[in-house]
């Protein structure tokens, strides 16, 4: 059976020729993610070596690189991020909305990926709690995860923000929990129309400040009266805002946040083959009933649309809103249970999940002969030379 493909065996064979070949394009985090995960996991990064005492196996384990963008690396936190939003489930449906921006400017977030995505994460969250509160819709306060997330199947640019929202919230005076209506939370309609609005007012406050940077076939956006017409254009498309069906329960909540948070671009299962300098991975086709196919593409080119993706340093594209936000969250949940008042809001979920992730966690340090615990025979640090791990121990 072939080895199973990764982004770093990519990475490995074509990163150094597509780095020359790029060499006055790439940037400080363009480059950083691509030597971090050539290095991944190898002996350059440092690692230990662990031991069965009673069989005598020995297996050796390299450091991780540790950086967001890696596909090996974000699976532990992700694991640890879903255990805590475990014991923060409400016992009410969940609902799925999704913010996306027009092509239009798409474009210019690109070139502006930390001012661009700011607002997007401060213009959706807004939107969604100002017609949540109003008494014509929900009339209540709301709690949100929002999800940054920029890649289309095929790894095409295509930034939107996917927001997790419990299907009601508390009422102004904080003495009730007020529920949405069964299958439906907000109106799409009026969320596109004030997302739009307040999404456009502050893109026009950044480029008044000078905060936004115009390249290549955008240059003439910087000047006022051509960023004014793009603006009036895009005031007359419809944004797209989708709210899709309730989740089926509180798993399927954590099971599809799963796929979002914690990485960037493509999973390493979905890579099919590297051939030369052709790179071949699956893809859904949800423009004809989500049938999976296979793209090809130049080995240079897979690189280019991966790097596409990458965050600015810093830049967090994980937030809570409202009761879920972290200042208040836990007095927030606290006062919501206790509006609830139902049977599964006295359910204590955190030792049952802290207990998985401890058990998960614990099954990739057992022996594979025995079952038994590995113990840390030795270990060395990045610029060192691993040591000899086929020595006698009798300790």
């Amino acid at each position: 059976m072939p080895a199973r493909q990764e982004v770093a065996d990519i990475f490995r064979r074509h990163g150094e020729a597509y780095r020359q070949a790029h060499d006055g394009r790439l940037g400080r985090v363009e480059r950083r993610t691509m030597s971090a995960i050539e290095l991944c996991r190898t002996a350059a990064l440092g690692g230990h070596v662990e031991g069965c005492r009673s069989r005598g196996a020995i297996r050796v384990a390299y450091n991780s690189c540790r950086n967001r963008h890696c596909p090996k690396c974000q699976g532990q936190a992700c694991r640890d991020w879903l255990a805590a939003r475990q014991d923060e489930l409400l016992p009410v449906a969940y609902f799925h909305v999704v913010f996306t921006l027009p092509v239009e400017v798409a474009a210019i977030a690109f070139h502006n990926k930390t001012v661009l995505y700011t607002i997007l994460f401060k213009a959706a969250a807004e939107t969604l709690r100002t017609i949540a509160a109003d008494p014509r819709h929900l009339g209540a306060e709301i709690g949100l995860i929002a999800v940054l997330h920029s890649w289309g199947q095929t790894l095409t640019y295509h930034p939107r923000l996917h927001c997790i929202v419990p299907g009601g919230g508390v009422s102004p005076d904080g003495t009730r929990w007020i529920s949405c209506r069964p299958g439906f939370f907000l109106p799409v309609r009026v969320l596109s129309r004030l997302f739009r609005r307040r999404f456009l007012k502050e893109l026009r406050v950044g480029h008044d400040a000078g905060w936004l940077g115009f390249f290549g076939d955008l240059g003439h956006l910087a000047k006022p009266d051509a960023f004014a017409r793009l603006l009036a254009e895009v005031r007359r498309l419809e944004w797209v805002v989708y709210a899709k069906p309730p989740f089926g329960g509180p798993q399927q909540v954590l099971a599809h946040l799963g796929r979002y948070t914690h990485r960037v671009a493509i999973a390493n299962s979905r890579l099919v083959s590297m051939v030369d300098d052709r790179v071949a991975f699956r893809w859904r086709d949800y423009r004809h009933g989500a049938r999976t196919k296979v793209m090809t593409l130049d080995a240079h080119e897979f690189i280019r649309r991966f790097l596409l993706h990458t965050l600015p340093d810093g830049f967090h594209r994980i937030r809570h809103y409202g009761f879920l936000a972290n200042g208040h969250r836990a007095a927030k949940l606290g006062l919501c249970r206790r509006l609830l008042a139902s049977q599964q809001s006295n359910r204590e979920p955190s030792a049952e999940s802290a207990a998985v992730a401890a058990e998960r966690l614990t099954l990739t340090h057992r022996c594979p002969c025995c079952g038994g615990a590995m113990v840390t025979l030795a270990t060395w640090r990045c610029g060192q030379a691993p040591p000899n791990p086929f020595w006698n121990d009798t300790s």
